[in-house]
């Protein structure tokens, strides 16, 4: 399985890790046709180098506007350029990730509304080029499982256009909070700002772990450094592991989006196909609960769980096919458990099953209800004594772990 596993010792930042994914191997052509797509081909220029940073190798890549007075840029106005472009759709959702946690993030330090964010530096074109470099770079890559390590935070103060912030910038902490990523602060630090609110940002969408894992067996290994001269290397390592990290299958932390509406206007067949579209929508999980709503009418609570790159089309599915007017949404962290599909082969038929792994190492069996009531219907016998029967069957799986 492709693994992806980021080690930042000396911090997060959009250009360090775009840099690496370049050294790892990823044409820069797949950095460079959706930018081009986004309309954004004749307004930067992208100069990647062999360098060195304390000793050590690395790309280091530089970003450079050819705008003549390069635009500030408000969250609506990029993410409308960003839904509008021709850009395959699982891509343009991750970068829409990545632009709606940092409107999100800044919108909370500023306390205005996220629609009315104005982005001074992530609003810039190198920001674009960054965010949009890594999410394609990541699509090209089809990890499985995007684990990172806890970013440095820096320390001292920084400058920035909203002046002098101190480190972590107030952006770079809320992220923090909202994501549940630890920033490692140590008085050996080098002062100054290691992570920035692009990098984490980043990361905190796009990786679905955020330690390392037990066991490394690297692959392949493509190394981005920073601009800054530090006490030691500055530099950003991203590794693609082997099978051999299939080693670790313990329970691992994701983010999920809830996203719920109380409606007191939609008979039952509204709501049949209300689930069914949130579902084809790729809600993990839908699920309606009877409430009881003001003026003492009965209502239903619909609650969808959709992961957070796919968030914004659930949400247009749910102002296209039901009536409601509103839409509560927040972030949850969850733990998943290893599983992995395949057949039970038995003395009375095959039927698929899921496995699962349990933290003891213990694996548990659970044979798919349609082809247990399959079963039973072809062999006459009844669902309990189906279960009975293939407890001991040879399972066969179909695909690797994932979670």
């Amino acid at each position: 399985m492709n693994r992806l596993h980021i080690d930042c010792p000396t911090g997060l930042a959009g250009d360090m890790l775009l840099a690496a994914f370049l050294d790892l191997g990823v044409p820069q052509q797949v950095i460079e046709t959706p930018l081009a797509t986004l309309g954004l081909h004749d307004r930067y220029r992208l100069d990647v180098e062999e360098a060195r940073s304390g000793g050590l190798r690395g790309k280091r890549l530089s970003v450079t506007a050819t705008e003549s007075a390069p635009q500030h840029r408000h969250w609506a106005e990029i993410r409308r350029s960003i839904s509008d472009a021709a850009l395959a759709p699982e891509l343009r959702e991750r970068v829409l990730a990545v632009f709606t946690a940092l409107a999100e993030a800044e919108a909370t330090v500023h306390g205005v509304a996220a629609d009315a964010v104005h982005f001074h530096e992530v609003g810039a074109i190198d920001a674009l080029v960054d965010v949009v470099g890594v999410c394609s770079a990541v699509d090209h890559l089809a990890p499985v499982a995007i684990s990172c390590a806890s970013p440095a935070a820096g320390s001292g103060s920084v400058s920035t256009a909203h002046g002098q912030l101190p480190v972590p910038v107030p952006a770079v902490l809320e992220l923090s909070r909202r994501f549940s990523i630890p920033l490692l602060r140590s008085d050996a630090s080098p002062e100054g700002e290691l992570t920035t609110p692009t990098g984490l940002a980043l990361v905190a969408t796009l990786a679905n772990r955020s330690e390392a894992p037990e066991s490394l067996l690297p692959q392949s290994i493509g190394i981005g450094l920073g601009h800054r001269v530090l006490d030691r290397p500055n530099l950003l390592r991203v590794i693609q592991m082997s099978q051999a990290e299939d080693l670790d299958l313990g329970p691992r932390l994701q983010t999920i989006v809830v996203q719920e509406a109380w409606i007191d206007d939609a008979s039952a067949e509204d709501l049949a196909v209300l689930t069914t579209a949130l579902r084809g929508a790729d809600a993990v999980d839908v699920a309606v609960q009877p409430v009881q709503m003001k003026k003492d009418r009965p209502g239903w609570l619909v609650s969808a769980l959709v992961a957070p790159e796919r968030a914004s089309a659930l949400r247009a599915v749910w102002f296209d096919i039901s009536s409601t007017i509103g839409l509560r949404e927040r972030q949850q962290a969850r733990w998943l458990l290893p599983r992995r599909r395949g057949v039970l082969t038995s003395g009375v038929g095959a039927l698929r099953a899921k496995q699962v792994q349990r933290p003891n190492g213990r694996c548990t069996l659970k044979p798919e209800a349609d082809d247990l009531q399959r079963l039973s219907h072809e062999t006459g016998r009844s669902i309990a004594e189906l279960r009975e029967l293939v407890r001991d069957a040879v399972f066969e799986p179909s695909e690797p772990w994932w979670w």
